[in-house]
C-alpha cells in the first residue's frame, strides 16, 4: 500500500462484541431526507427521519440553514433520543433542513462518521447526507491524500465533499455534478447549500429516492412512507442518474450523464424498505406476499401452521399461507424494546439476546408441523438457534423457508454483508446447510421466482432489470477498488469488505 496504511482505518466486524447477531442480519446503512421552503424545517426532518428508522438506528444528524449560516447537530442513538423537545427549532433554525439516519459498519460508531457532513466552500457551505457505498472509494480517496487533502472521517461521504471542493466550475450545482462524475456505486443523495436543496441518484437507481410535496414545500426522503408521516403527497421517483435542484425559484430536473438502464436494488424489496413504502412504483407489502406466495408454489410441503420470523418476514409468511392453503399464525413474538446496547460480548448473553428478541408463541407450535419463513438467510447463526426455539417450544417438524433466492456474493454498494467465505449459501450445499439449520427442509425462492414477484418476467442474463448481484454475482458496475488492489497485498480483499457506509 502507499501513502497511508488504510487497512488500519478500519476495524473488523467481527472484533465488535455484537458481531455474531448483526452478522447474521443484513443491514442497509441509512435514510435520508430533506425539506425546503418550510418554517419548521427541522422538525419536519425530524418527523421524517422517525419514519426511515428501519434503515440505521445507531446514528442520526441534522443540519439547517437559517439565511445567514447553517447549523448542524450529530448524535449516537435514535432520532427519538437525539431530536426531541420544545427547542428543536431554535437549536436548529431555518426554512430548510436536511437529516440522515445510519447504521455504522467498519467504520465504527464514531461521531465523527455521523452525518450530514458539513464543509465550508468557496462558494459558501454545503451539508451532504449519503445513502450507498462508492466502489471507488479507495482510489479516490488514495489521490486525494496524495494531493494534499486532509480527511476527518473514514466514511466515503468525505471524499463527495473533497470532490466538489476542489471542482473549478463556478457555479455549487456544477460542482455537486463534477464530484459525481467521477464516483462509482450505488448512492442516494441530499445535500443543502445556502440557497438550495439539491437531490442525486445513482445512473443505475441503485439505491432510492423519492420527491414529495408538503403543501407546497418540496421534500426529499429515501422512502415513501418517511412522506407519510408528515402528511406529505408522493410526486415521483427521483429518476436514475437525475439531480434534482430544489430554489426558491422551482425545482429544476437535471439529467448530466449518458442515459443508462435503471438497475434498483432488490433487496429494496426482500427485506429494507418498510412495507408500506412504494419503490420504484411497487407496491413493498404486495411484493414480498408475492414472494411468499411463489416460495409456496417452488417449495411447497405439508403441514399444520406458517409461522413468519418478525417483522420481515410477516408479508411473504401471508403471501405463502394464502397460496398453500395452511394456517398463518403468530408463533413468535419479537420484542422491540430490546437495544442493540444490551447485547455483551459473552456467548451465553449473546444467546439469551436471541430470546428477548424472538420469543416463542408455544401455544401455536406445540404438537405442529411449522413451515418458517424468514426473509433471507445470511450465515445461519440466528436461523439456527430459531428452529432451536421453535423446537423447544413443542413443534414437532419445522420447515425453514427464505422469502429470497441464497445469498452467495458480497454487496459493496451499501448494504453491510459479510464476506463471501461467511456467507452459508456460497460455501455449502442445500443438504448440507439443512443438517446446519437443525431442520427437516429447507428451501430458497428461486431468483426467477423473485422476478415473477416483482411481476416484470423471466430474468435476461444479459440485460437484468434489477441488481441482483448477491443472487447471481452479476454486479452492475465494475468494483475499481476490488480491480486495482487486487495483487496489491494480502489486504486487498479485507479492505474491500471493510468499506466504510452511510
Amino acid at each position: 500500500m502507499t501513502e497511508v496504511d488504510h487497512a488500519s482505518l478500519w476495524c473488523s466486524v467481527a472484533e465488535r462484541p455484537d458481531a455474531e447477531l448483526r452478522s447474521d442480519q443484513l443491514r442497509l446503512e441509512c435514510g435520508v431526507f430533506g425539506v425546503f421552503g418550510h418554517p419548521q424545517a427541522a422538525s419536519i426532518v425530524a418527523i421524517g427521519l422517525h419514519g426511515l428508522q428501519h434503515r440505521g438506528q445507531e446514528a442520526c444528524g441534522m443540519a439547517s440553514f437559517d439565511g445567514q449560516k447553517f447549523h448542524t447537530e450529530r448524535h449516537m442513538g435514535q432520532v427519538g433520543e437525539a431530536f426531541t423537545g420544545a427547542d428543536l427549532s431554535r437549536r436548529l433554525p431555518g426554512n430548510a433542513a436536511i437529516g440522515h439516519t445510519r447504521y455504522s459498519t467498519a467504520g465504527g460508531s464514531l461521531l465523527r462518521n455521523v452525518q450530514p457532513m458539513f464543509a465550508d466552500l468557496e462558494a459558501g457551505g454545503i451539508a451532504l447526507g449519503h445513502n450507498g457505498n462508492l466502489t471507488n472509494f479507495l482510489h479516490l480517496r488514495r489521490r486525494l491524500v496524495s494531493e494534499g487533502a486532509i480527511f476527518q472521517s473514514t466514511s466515503d461521504s468525505e471524499v463527495i465533499l473533497h470532490l466538489i471542493a476542489r471542482s473549478r466550475k463556478p457555479r455549487v450545482v456544477d460542482r455537486f455534478i463534477d464530484a459525481l462524475a467521477q464516483i462509482e456505486g450505488g448512492y442516494a443523495l441530499v445535500a443543502l447549500t445556502n440557497k438550495k436543496l439539491i437531490g442525486a441518484r445513482d445512473p443505475l437507481g441503485i439505491r432510492p429516492l423519492v420527491l414529495g410535496d408538503l403543501d407546497g414545500r418540496p421534500v426529499l426522503a429515501s422512502e415513501t412512507c418517511a412522506l407519510d408521516g408528515i402528511g406529505a403527497r408522493f410526486v415521483r421517483d427521483i429518476a436514475h442518474g437525475e439531480v434534482v435542484v430544489i430554489s426558491d425559484t422551482g425545482i429544476e430536473s437535471l439529467r448530466p450523464f449518458p442515459a443508462a438502464k435503471a438497475r434498483p436494488c432488490l433487496f429494496e424489496y426482500v427485506y429494507f424498505a418498510r412495507p408500506d413504502s412504494v419503490v420504484n412504483g411497487k407496491s413493498v407489502y404486495q411484493v414480498r406476499k408475492r414472494m411468499g406466495a411463489r416460495l409456496a408454489q417452488e417449495t411447497g410441503v405439508v403441514a399444520d401452521v406458517v409461522v413468519p420470523v418478525p417483522d420481515s418476514g410477516v408479508p411473504a409468511a401471508l403471501g405463502y399461507a394464502e397460496a398453500s392453503n395452511i394456517p398463518y399464525e403468530l408463533g413468535i413474538i419479537r420484542s422491540h424494546y430490546m437495544g442493540r446496547t444490551f447485547i455483551q460480548p459473552t456467548q451465553g448473553v449473546r444467546e439469551m439476546g436471541v430470546r428477548m428478541k424472538h420469543s416463542p408463541n408455544r401455544s401455536v407450535l406445540a404438537g405442529k408441523r411449522v413451515i418458517l419463513i424468514d426473509d433471507s438467510i445470511v450465515r445461519g447463526t440466528t436461523s439456527v438457534k430459531i428452529v432451536r426455539m421453535v423446537r423447544e417450544a413443542g413443534a414437532t417438524e419445522v420447515h425453514l423457508r427464505s422469502a429470497s433466492p441464497p445469498i452467495k456474493w458480497p454487496d459493496f454498494y451499501g448494504i453491510d454483508m459479510p464476506d463471501r467465505d461467511k456467507l452459508i449459501a456460497a460455501n455449502k450445499s442445500l443438504e448440507e446447510m439443512r443438517r446446519m439449520l437443525e431442520c427437516d427442509s429447507l428451501g430458497f425462492l428461486s431468483v426467477e421466482g423473485l422476478y415473477h414477484a416483482m411481476e416484470v418476467g423471466p430474468r435476461d442474463p444479459a440485460c437484468p432489470q434489477f441488481t441482483d448481484h448477491y443472487f447471481t454475482g452479476d454486479y452492475p458496475t465494475r468494483l475499481l477498488d476490488r480491480e486495482t488492489d487486487q495483487g496489491d497485498d494480502d489486504q486487498s480483499e479485507r479492505q474491500l469488505s471493510l468499506l466504510v457506509s452511510r
